[in-house]
């Protein structure tokens, strides 16, 4: 479900990007408004699967 919601939102938020007056307008429109936040919210969200790696990794030594 994340991953469908990242994809919708890099597309909003890259034709945004696309419709800026000018191109540095576009490329900081859409590193402040999709890779950070969406960085930001994969991160937190893969933050579970991190701590059980690392469990099962405790585990087995």
């Amino acid at each position: 479900m994340l991953l469908i919601v990242a994809i919708a939102w890099i597309y909003v938020v890259g034709l945004m990007a696309i419709t800026e007056t000018s191109v540095v307008a576009g490329i900081v429109t859409f590193l402040f408004y999709c890779v950070l936040p969406l960085g930001t919210l994969i991160y937190i969200a893969g933050s579970g699967k991190r701590k059980a790696r690392r469990r099962e990794a405790e585990r087995q030594r």
